[in-house]
């Protein structure tokens, strides 16, 4: 059986504003949305995507440069709001539309509108990092409304602990088990910011051509692989912006500042080395809040996730 991989979570530098030190107006990602493609390609990719926070520039500069590019799929990784304790929630959409696009970004600040009408329109899309931005502000059965209504979960993301991946991963699996209930899909992917992590985790499934690839994930047939994450993915992600900063205020990369805030930004940038352990220091705690929600988590759904009904089992494998 022919099979398709891709890595179904990569950014490029139209993913704008950082959420960072805005004053500083640096960009969450550098990354030429040419060179991502060619550097998925060059790591195994048979599809590339680009997914920016809450724009589709990045797809359609490349399609711009590459009409006739079957391999590749315009995605985007949506920002919404869960009514629930005010929360962040990321979807990533595969087989997206500049109507459909545009139709999105008024329904942002609530995340059920936005299922409802990626439903609506047919197109495939998956919760990103299920706990990436839970931090108990609502009770976690509230949360997990979400599962009700998305058709995948990212149960690999490269920049997510193993636990954080692993629990994902058995969410996905315990979910259809229930009579009734309906099975969640998987996807994964590296959610890199620079270049260097791209296509070190992965999504594959069946199928010859995009739409193929694309409909196996609609049922359910996808797996991944590769690379979890920790606190040197975020760390050398953060480190590589920074970088790409620097440089875009030397004149190399975009140009995002005037002459004079880029001169006081520079100067920022110089003044602020001393203190540049700051980014794994940051990225440290991150996860030492991700660890221990994920333990909480993993408490809490237990009992859900060791149950396994025999009567929703088929024949063929009842013991």
């Amino acid at each position: 059986m022919t099979t398709l991989r891709a890595d179904l979570h990569v950014h490029s530098w139209h993913s704008r504003q950082s959420g960072n030190l805005r004053f500083l107006r640096s960009r969450d990602c550098y990354s030429d949305p040419g060179d991502v493609y060619t550097v998925a390609k060059a790591r195994g990719m048979d599809l590339v995507t680009i997914t920016d926070h809450d724009s589709i520039d990045g797809g359609l500069e490349l399609l711009a440069r590459y009409p006739d590019a079957s391999d590749f799929i315009l995605g985007e990784e949506v920002s919404c709001r869960l009514p629930d304790g005010d929360i962040e929630v990321h979807l990533g959409v595969y087989g997206m539309t500049e109507g459909l696009h545009r139709e999105l970004q008024p329904l942002r600040g609530n995340v059920f509108a936005v299922t409802a009408r990626l439903r609506e329109a047919g197109v495939f899309f998956s919760l990103n990092h299920l706990l990436h931005f839970y931090r108990g502000q609502a009770a976690l059965s509230s949360y997990f409304r979400l599962l009700d209504e998305v058709p995948a979960l990212e149960t690999r993301n490269g920049t997510m602990l193993p636990a954080h991946n692993e629990l994902t991963a058995r969410i996905a699996d315990r979910s259809g088990t229930a009579a009734g209930s309906r099975r969640l899909g998987s996807i994964g992917g590296s959610d890199a910011h620079t270049l260097r992590r791209i296509g070190r985790t992965w999504t594959e499934a069946p199928g010859r051509t995009r739409e193929e690839f694309l409909e196996s994930l609609r049922m359910g047939r996808g797996s991944v692989g590769g690379a979890h994450g920790g606190t040197a993915a975020i760390s050398g992600d953060a480190y590589g912006v920074i970088r790409a900063y620097v440089a875009s205020l030397a004149g190399f990369g975009p140009r995002d500042h005037r002459q004079l805030e880029r001169a006081l930004c520079l100067l920022f940038s110089v003044v602020s080395v001393p203190v540049q352990f700051l980014p794994v220091l940051i990225a440290g705690a991150g996860k030492w809040r991700e660890s221990r929600e994920v333990r909480h988590a993993s408490a809490e759904l237990s009992a859900w996730l060791e149950q396994r009904p025999a009567e929703i089992m088929s024949p063929e494998v009842q013991v």
